[in-house]
């Protein structure tokens, strides 16, 4: 029995990073991941769908670009080279992650690892027929896909006809008529993706608007942008059944059918924590997720949970922050998460970024706000990049406290330009000091400067 000062179930983002601080903070670590270091981000997930999509904008961009002066012939996209592709930057990022495990002598087992209960000094795990121990233990077992209740879905899936992220990413076809069941962020990407390459695109989302709590008017831009490029969108809409060549779904109180070729099952992640033996600690938990507070700690003393399996905001840089507050905990080293001051970013053309509080959700919980909206036109550099641009940016101050509270952008490089946003939120700065600080033009990101003088 080997003896550890951390276990660390699951090696995505939070697992590895959080192997990673640990080490470097002098502990001797074992990370355990039964299939592939990075987790579904890495393999399944954050960077495959980024490499599809650059493949798609640029794919656009040949075909797209008269209005720029510049026309191309033949214009093809070779979907398998696409994915070939996608394999490469895959291999080469978890080969990366394995070095750095390497480089601070992580113990990394690719074995799947449950906990066996409490041991002298800490706690047990086990995998396969091995056990380890270990003072503290980390769990970031991740999530998995939501299986809804809907008739010859299951099926579908055995079939290949019903695909999620992981199989989708692989298929070296392009389907002709490709549905996808759920119009969250997940789903939207994929949707991107393919329709930006001919393939003929339908999203059927049980509630009223696509993206979930995205700004509404961010929503409509994305709906208006695609509706151009032949994806349709079937909102407020129940699947009833998935047949063999169809998905029948309900509308307005009636029964509809769309045929398709694919079905792309995209209706949520749920904490993947089945199996891992919660219960031999008497962890709380909240349904599926482990119940955390804002150190990472759950209920039981030494035992901390980062990532998806926690269920507080499923993104991979979530994950990162969650393994840094985690370990310094471990190490006394004062810290804890705060959740209103994580961006998050739908990988669309164009993308869509946001921090904090919309204006609706701050008057929810009785804030006073101000709301400023500002078209990215007033981007100088937005303007030359962009034909008939329907980007904006909205941001939300707190009038009580005087500082920026919340940022909402479509239009491109919002990815890119939100931790800037996020850095305003984060340091409760008064906008009459934001204003103080310098953006080089032309850029797009000068529009938070724009916005910040409308206040």
């Amino acid at each position: 029995m080997e003896v550890f000062d951390l276990i660390v179930i699951g090696g995505g983002p939070g697992g590895y990073l959080c192997a990673e601080r640990a080490a470097q903070g002098g502990m001797k670590v074992a990370l355990f991941e039964e299939r592939a270091l990075g987790g579904t981000c890495l393999n399944e997930g954050c960077v495959p769908t980024k490499t599809l999509l650059n493949s798609a904008k640029l794919y656009r961009h040949a075909t797209e670009s008269e209005a720029f002066g510049v026309t191309a012939e033949k214009v093809t996209l070779d979907h398998a080279k696409v994915v070939e592709r996608k394999n490469k930057v895959v291999h080469t990022l978890v080969s990366g992650v394995k070095g750095t495990m390497k480089g601070c002598k992580v113990t990394v087992i690719d074995k799947r690892a449950a906990i066996e209960g409490r041991a002298e000094g800490g706690f047990a795990v086990k995998a396969g027929d091995d056990t380890y121990t270990a003072k503290r233990l980390v769990l970031a077992s991740g999530s998995e896909t939501v299986v809804p209740p809907i008739p010859g879905l299951k099926e579908g899936i055995s079939s290949g006809f019903v695909v999620t992220n992981r199989e989708v990413l692989d298929r070296k076809e392009l389907p002709r008529e490709l549905v996808v069941i759920g119009g969250g962020v997940i789903g939207l990407e994929m949707a991107c993706y393919f329709a930006s390459v001919g393939v003929h695109v339908t999203v059927i989302e049980m509630m009223p608007k696509i993206a979930g709590p995205t700004d509404p008017a961010i929503c409509k831009v994305l709906m208006d942008e695609y509706g151009k490029r032949g994806m349709e969108f079937k909102l407020s809409c129940k699947v009833l059944e998935v047949t063999k060549d169809s998905v029948l779904y309900e509308e307005a109180g009636e029964k509809k059918e769309v045929k398709c070729d694919l079905v792309l099952l995209s209706a949520g992640r749920k904490p993947f924590t089945q199996g891992l033996g919660v219960e031999k600690l008497g962890l709380e938990m909240n349904r599926a997720a482990i119940v955390t507070d804002s150190h990472m700690c759950t209920n039981v003393a030494g035992v901390y949970a980062i990532g998806d399996c926690n269920g507080k905001l499923m993104l991979a840089h979530t994950a990162y922050r969650e393994a840094e507050v985690a370990v310094n905990h471990m190490l006394g080293v004062k810290d804890e998460m705060r959740y209103n001051v994580i961006p998050s970013v739908i990988y669309t053309d164009p993308e869509v970024a946001s921090v904090g509080e919309t204006a609706e959700s701050a008057k929810a919980k009785g804030l006073d706000v101000k709301e400023v909206e500002l078209p990215m036109l007033y981007s100088g550099r937005y303007v030359a990049e962009n034909e008939n641009g329907k980007g904006f940016i909205k941001l939300v101050v707190d009038t009580n406290k005087n500082c920026l509270i919340g940022c909402h952008m479509v239009g491109s490089y919002a990815s890119e330009i939100i931790m800037t946003a996020a850095m305003m939120v984060d340091t409760e700065l008064p906008p009459q000091r934001l204003k103080k600080l310098v953006f080089p033009h032309p850029t797009v990101g000068e529009i938070i400067r724009e916005a910040m003088f409308k206040i």
